[in-house]
């Protein structure tokens, strides 16, 4: 057995980040080279990985896959835009979207056990393996699986994605004008970010709290306090409208033509196809929403380690 040095463990501990242990082990697995003890770690999943896995994913693709009538939005993170642009992360981004597609996992944690498509490994040690050759922390945050009638729409190369779903008849969605027509409900959904289809989705204890609010806002105002209460509830209500207008697709205004409501471009495109449109839901996502991002302070970490 080759002769193992307190360097050599340092040394292969410093390129993979793997515990002392885990370096000593792969080292005398390889017979003392280096590269090949690289290779061990790498296999068993540990290399790189361990060492990336704490730093902030924020960065990264939204992306879409379409099949039939399953469609499926996923949310892949990595730590810098020029890896997003990466064609080797660009083609993973899209192996798991096909994984995704062919499998209809029920959680990340069912997709991470799967095959990923095209490999005989899964999805989770090719991930790790990726951290490994990129050289940067990966995460894959979220998916979605829509099935039925659909429209996407893909913002600025991957920074959001949104899948609208629809009803409809007299198969009206096989036309071009209904595919325009679903793209356009996507970007307004990308560029207005509602929060509901319509004023009737809204759940009731979120208008409730609305209307609390809405009533503070006005008694907190001396010129409107001592209005009388059927004042007070005509101005509650306007102010409700506005709330809707805001918050809800179907009341928005087109942005393509704020003369009209977006109910009322769903129904002048139906009338056109000769048939029914409904908008049934949506999903959007922004890339790393919600992900805070570490700052770093490098000064004050060096005055920590030279302090003890």
């Amino acid at each position: 057995m080759a002769d193992i040095s307190a360097k050599d463990v340092m040394a292969l501990r410093q390129k993979t980040g793997c515990g002392m242990m885990e370096c000593k082990k792969a080292l005398v697995e390889a017979n003392g080279d280096f590269e090949e003890a690289v290779k061990v770690l790498r296999e068993k999943g540990l290399a790189v990985a361990a060492k990336k896995a704490g730093r902030v994913a924020s960065e990264g693709l939204v992306d879409i896959a379409r099949e039939g009538k399953t469609t499926v939005m996923a949310e892949v993170n990595c730590e810098t835009d020029f890896v997003a642009k990466n064609s080797t992360f660009k083609d993973f981004v899209k192996d798991i979207l096909n994984t995704i597609l062919k499998n209809k996992p029920a959680d990340l944690e069912a997709l991470l056990a799967l095959n990923l498509d095209g490999s005989d490994r899964t999805v989770e040690a090719e991930l790790k393996d990726k951290v490994f050759t990129i050289g940067e922390n990966l995460a894959i945050r979220r998916f979605e699986v829509v099935e039925g009638v659909t429209g996407t729409y893909i913002h600025g190369g991957g920074a959001a994605g949104v899948v609208a779903s629809f009803q409809t008849t007299n198969d009206i969605e096989n036309t071009e004008a209904f595919k325009e027509y679903a793209k356009n409900i996507c970007m307004q959904i990308a560029a207005m970010n509602p929060t509901y289809v319509c004023s009737h989705c809204v759940p009731q204890n979120v208008l409730d709290t609305e209307k609390e609010i809405l009533l503070a806002q006005i008694k907190n105002d001396p010129k409107l306090a001592n209005k009388p209460e059927a004042v007070i509830e005509k101005m509650i209500s306007g102010r409700l409208t506005k709330f809707y207008e805001t918050n809800c697709l179907n009341e928005q205004s087109y942005v393509k033509d704020e003369e009209k409501k977006v109910k009322d471009y769903t129904e002048s495109v139906a009338k056109e196809l000769g048939g029914n449109i409904a908008i049934i839901d949506f999903v959007k996502y922004e890339r790393g929403e919600g992900i805070d991002k570490k700052e770093e302070d490098f000064a004050a970490e060096i005055d920590k380690l030279i302090k003890g």
